[in-house]
């Protein structure tokens, strides 16, 4: 280009800039819906980045041309495009709730809104929730505004203390499937086998979701294996990443629990948390393209809820051993066989022992109870042997990008998203007494808290290009997660080593990946009856599961000379009492190279999906589902949907479908020896597969899929005049062959203590080469019935002159039960184990550890620059898991008061301060049968809403 023409081109542009800049003018006006004016509502100029958003009295101004068109969108409303004629333009977006957002789940028909789906879909707008509310972890946020969705932190359960269980519907936590962006997500590593909800299962890690990244939530309540193949039988959670661009949001929040109950029931402040998020969107060419990121760190410090220890803690062994050690005597030397020693530091203490006493004799007498003295004599109190029971310590961060790039004018768009995090979190356990054998009191004379210390990471990405063939719209994507957790076991002791273990020890841990190709293809039919949509697709799915080795000492039980005791022959080294000293890491035994494993499987599926409108009334879909897994065989499964419109405002919808879960690769194959509390007693309970030798001795069956039925029925209704809608839904759910965590086997003996025939003793042989006490497995044991209803109204009103009230009412009422009789088989039931294959603990886990009646109320007002929120939640009774049924408590029904304060001190600054459980609400105490010794004053296997007591919070938003 010559330099002379680059000068005119550069002239032409200037004029054209100038014209552009004389034409433009300054559009004004207010956007309003059917109630009155609406604050942050977005419009943009179309086609480009340039907008603003309205104020808190509606107003907005925004430059454009004549002939421009300005899109106003908000959620809960139809966006509408209108073309610019003046300088003043006032816009009413129709009515609605969030109902009326397109939703991506429970329908294939791409333009179809939550209010028209024959199934019910909730739209949560999660950017609203986490400026108003206290919560900001994406676990804890819908399990205080999704009545169906349930989620508590829980204490003292290993790796489950770092990662929650969620639950939708009651159902278990690996019974609901998670999208993002419509495309299946990644389970976590973690299966549960400790005392907790969801015991046996193995679910999403939602947590490790930065809630900033998320624009809105879909929760899909309805059997939906049909259309998206295994874990959807409770139903689907799709999360909306944000595509906002030009817009730079950052949010502090930081808080405490203010609380009656802090600090070991003594009052104060305690717990603290800090989250910090960013999130900042690119606007990638000219036809609406964008990249999407978000960032965030949290800490959450850890709190405890035990007052003291009420148990015994020091025998007069120890008293003995303190007055050695105060002689700088190596109280190692104190268990060997020569008692002199003991015998001289007894009499230093008063007493009295004889100076020809045996060792037996000296058993005998020291091993009485001295705690009282013992405590005053080292300066101690009861409290100093509490544990944590509570929250654990947890700190991480987390990265997300979205991205859609459209490559042509015809719809065609290179997408992608993805995620990392990486969460340390640290817990601890029951404390080791020094009066126990597990105690090594020479390397601890005053016993240990051992500490669980866990690495999770988690990765994903997905790439995907769609466009349209020949009028239909296709899709085709890749999707790749990974999460692993692996153990750190700090502060604890090897007892069987002696004085040649270590304090800190890699206990190994365990990785699930999985890898999904889709190809979806649709397209809708206007001028077939009222519309009709046809859907087909394939996918392919990889799935791998791994299980890495702890370092010898984590595992190993070790003999007196410090040889690893590898057959039943080989004798553990003991305490002064003769005790066997218990092998491996306390806490949390690390897996064994024989744990070790990588097992991989893969499935192929097709569906078919039809939705017709047969008229403007009338709605009815079909879907069907073929999926066949490489390690168990094949399933179909079909779903038939209908809408009836009965007026404009009224619609009756019901669903019937079949499903499946297929199990995971975890219940498959996880394997490995845990210290497990069964009504306050410590077991080492090994975990072996079905196809183990342990579990062809006891009998226990092949896993096989779970398979479902369910059917729904529903209406949702809007009364416009008064700015109300309603919906309402029942559901049954009856689950086949549903898989369950096993009570606890051991090895029977007669009245002599031998083993009762040659197969126990073999069962016998097999645990003492794994050191453990007894055996538990994942099986089909039983089948399972869920019916409830859930209902949700929502209204909006104007109050005063600038004031703008939204009101939620949402509740569920739910209950599942066992039906029919357990599927043991004929050996167990010959041995009388049918009650341990499900037991009492197991059946109350399933029916009654979680709410099952729920309900929110939420109140928003907004008023010039200030914004209130409230709500009260109510959460049903509850019950002790326990073996003993005179013991199985019921926790009566509570309401959970939040309440925050906003302000907007200018355009990018927000004030919030506020509280959740601001009038510091307590489940109810234990019974004194259930707390352990004083260790828990409140359950720790069934919970409402946690025993974190009052919490206070401050957030700082920034938006430029």
């Amino acid at each position: 280009m010559s330099k002379l023409l680059h000068e005119k081109l550069l002239l032409v542009l200037m004029f054209l800039g100038i014209s552009g800049a004389l034409v433009a003018q300054e559009v004004s006006g207010i956007v309003k819906d059917d109630s009155g004016p609406l604050p942050g509502v977005s419009i943009v100029l179309k086609g480009t980045t340039t907008g603003t958003t309205t104020d808190f009295d509606g107003k907005y101004l925004v430059k454009a041309n004549n002939g421009d068109v300005l899109v106003f969108s908000y959620v809960g409303y139809d966006s509408q495009e209108i073309t610019v004629t003046g300088s003043t333009l006032n816009v009413t977006l129709k009515a609605g709730v969030a109902l009326d957002e397109v939703v991506l789940v429970g329908s294939r028909n791409p333009s179809r809104t939550a209010v028209d789906t024959p199934v019910p879909v909730d739209v949560i707008d999660i950017t609203e929730l986490s400026s108003a509310g206290p919560q900001v972890n994406l676990n804890q946020i819908l399990n205080f505004v999704a009545p169906s969705f349930t989620s508590n932190t829980q204490t003292i359960s290993d790796g489950t203390d770092h990662i929650d269980p969620a639950s939708l519907r009651g159902l278990g936590p690996d019974q609901v499937l998670v999208l993002i962006n419509g495309k299946r997500r990644h389970n976590s590593s973690l299966v549960n086998v400790n005392g907790t909800f969801g015991r046996g299962s193995v679910g999403t890690d939602l947590n490790a979701i930065p809630s900033g990244a998320i624009k809105r939530l879909e929760v899909l309540r309805d059997g939906a294996a049909a259309q998206y193949g295994s874990d959807a039988i409770a139903g689907v959670i799709n999360i909306v990443l944000k595509s906002n661009v030009n817009e730079l949001t950052f949010n502090v929040t930081t808080g405490a629990n203010f609380t009656k109950n802090a600090n070991n029931q003594t009052g104060g402040v305690d717990g603290g948390t800090v989250n910090v998020s960013a999130n900042y969107g690119i606007a990638l060419g000219d036809n609406g393209g964008f990249i999407n990121f978000t960032g965030d760190f949290d800490y959450r410090d850890y709190y405890s809820r035990m007052k003291e220890w009420e148990g015994d803690v020091f025998n007069l062994y120890n008293t003995v051993e303190r007055f050695a050690n105060n002689d700088g005597y190596n109280l190692a030397n104190l268990l060997d066989d020569d008692v002199d020693d003991v015998i001289q530091y007894g009499n230093q203490a008063g007493l009295g022992l004889s100076p020809t006493a045996t060792k037996e004799e000296l058993q005998a007498i020291l091993s009485a109870d001295n705690t009282t003295a013992e405590l005053a004599a080292r300066g101690l109190t009861r409290s100093d042997f509490n544990m944590r029971v509570g929250q654990s310590e947890v700190r991480g961060g987390r990265f997300f990008a979205n991205l859609s790039l459209p490559l042509d004018d015809y719809g065609t768009e290179l997408y992608s998203f993805a995620g990392v995090s990486s969460r340390k979190g640290n817990s601890a356990g029951f404390y080791r007494l020094p009066n126990q054998s597990r105690t090594y009191t020479p390397a601890y004379i005053n016993g240990f808290l051992p500490e669980i210390n866990s690495t999770i990471t988690d990765r994903s990405f997905a790439v995907g290009i769609k466009g349209k063939v020949n009028d239909w719209n296709v899709d085709l994507s890749n999707t790749y997660g990974k999460n692993s957790f692996l153990y750190v076991i700090g502060n604890t002791y090897n007892a069987s080593l002696q004085n040649a273990s270590p304090f800190t020890f890699d206990a190994g841990g365990f990785s699930f990946a999985q890898n999904t190709v889709n190809l979806d293809i649709n397209k809708f039919h206007d001028d077939i009856l009222n519309g009709l949509n046809v859907a087909f697709g394939a996918e392919y799915r990889l799935e791998n599961y791994e299980i890495v080795a702890g370092e010898e000492a984590s595992y190993g039980q070790y003999t007196a000379d410090g040889a690893l005791i590898t057959v039943p022959s080989q004798s553990a080294s003991v305490d002064f009492f003769g005790n066997s000293r218990p092998g491996g890491a306390q806490v949390f035994p690390g897996f064994r190279p024989t744990n070790e494993l990588s097992r991989g499987r893969n499935s192929v599926a097709a569906y078919f999906d039809l939705e017709a409108d047969f008229s403007e009334t009338f709605l009815a879909s079909f879907a069907t589902r073929y999926e066949n897994y490489s390690d168990f065989g094949s399933t179909t499964n079909f779903k038939l949907a209908t809408r009836l419109k009965v007026s404009d405002n009224v619609n009756f919808r019901a669903a019937v479908n079949t499903g499946f879960r297929a199990p995971s690769l975890h219940q498959l194959n996880y394997n490995s020896v845990s210290t497990i509390f069964v009504d306050g007693i410590a077991q080492e309970v090994g975990t072996f597969s079905n196809d183990s030798k342990v579990a062809s001795l006891l009998g226990i069956p092949q896993l096989k899929q779970e398979t479902s039925k369910s059917v729904s029925f529903g209406v949702t209704a809007k009364i416009p005049d008064a700015n109300l809608s309603i919906t309402a839904d029942a559901y049954f759910v009856a689950i086949d062959d549903r898989v369950v965590y096993t009570g606890t086997f051991e090895p029977q003996l007669d009245g002599s203590g031998e083993y009762i025939d040659d197969a126990n003793a073999e069962l016998g042989g097999l645990l003492e080469q794994a050191n453990a006490s007894g055996v538990a497995f994942f099986a089909n044991a039983i089948d399972t019935e869920s019916k409830g209803l859930d209902v949700v109204i929502t209204h909006k009103a104007n109050v005063g002159t600038n004031g703008r009230l939204v009101t939620d009412l949402s509740g569920t009422f739910s209950k599942t039960k066992r039906v029919g009789g357990v599927k043991s088989s004929d050996v167990l039931e010959e041995a009388g184990l049918v009650d341990t294959y499900f037991d009492e603990t197991s059946r109350i886990y399933l029916e009654e550890a979680v709410p099952r009646t729920k309900i929110n109320l939420t109140n928003n007002y907004t008023v010039n620059k200030f914004n209130v929120f409230l709500r009260n939640v109510y959460f049903g009774p509850v019950s002790e898991a326990t073996n003993n049924i005179a013991n199985q408590q019921e926790f009566a029904s509570k309401l959970v008061t939040d309440l925050s304060f906003g302000y907007q001190a200018s355009e990018s600054l927000t004030l919030t301060v506020g509280a959740n459980n601001l009038f510091d609400i307590y489940p109810d105490r234990a019974i004194e049968a259930n707390r352990s010794g004083g260790r828990f004053d409140w359950s720790r296997r069934s919970q409402q809403f946690g025993v974190g007591g009052r919490f206070l919070f401050a957030r700082l938003s920034f938006k430029l």
